[in-house]
């Protein structure tokens, strides 16, 4: 947490030289008035303002500085470009060796994500929800969720069997559900427990 102690002339002007020091605005830092200052006479028994100015923590940069941190330790040198709609924030990244970041079938990519949106948590007063992606991975994904889906679904109406799919995280489940939403000839539902939580796709009898 950055934090100076600036003086001035005047409340204003002690403010102003601690948001050059911080190098910041006014609107992202708390402002505490130690000493209002005193004029003075005639130059005598003037004392200047003195003001703690401290930047507030952005949830979001400590996240995006994360995410850049633990892709150095990782070997890559990472782009990060956000994407924040209300309280959705979205992290691209892009760059050389991305596919280390991404893993198999997206694993070290959903491991990152899990622990970003702890961080951007921890510093934040409201809940963000956080979707990390790397060259369109996600899209991608979601196309081998959806035809997994619907090439599941007939197998299970034509065995007449329940089929259980590999464990998932939640929004990759919701994908399922809702490729599969319209089919009245089978249900779909989550069995298990985190981590192993997975997707059950049976015929309706």
């Amino acid at each position: 947490m950055k934090q100076v102690t600036a003086t001035g002339q005047t409340v204003e002007e002690a403010v102003k030289s601690a948001l050059a020091q911080l190098e910041t605005t006014e609107d992202r830092v708390e402002i505490a008035i130690m000493d209002e200052g005193k004029k003075g006479i005639f130059g005598f028994g003037s004392r200047p303002a003195v003001v703690k100015v401290t930047a507030k923590i952005d949830p979001v940069e400590e996240a995006k500085e994360f995410l850049k941190d633990v892709s150095e330790k990782m070997g890559v040198d990472v782009e990060i470009e956000v994407l924040r709609d209300g309280k959705q924030v979205q992290f691209i990244l892009s760059g050389d060796k991305i596919a280390l970041l991404i893993g198999k079938r997206g694993q070290t990519l959903n491991s990152l994500q899990y622990l970003t949106q702890l961080v951007i948590n921890r510093f934040s007063d409201q809940y963000f929800h956080v979707l990390l992606d790397a060259e369109d991975y996600r899209k991608r994904r979601n196309e081998t969720l959806v035809h997994l889906a619907e090439r599941l679904a007939q197998k299970a109406l034509k065995t007449g069997k329940k089929v259980a799919l590999e464990p998932m995280p939640s929004y990759e489940r919701k994908v399922i559900h809702t490729a599969l939403m319209e089919n009245n000839r089978i249900k779909t539902y989550s069995d298990g427990v985190e981590p192993n939580r997975h997707i059950v796709i049976a015929p309706m009898k």
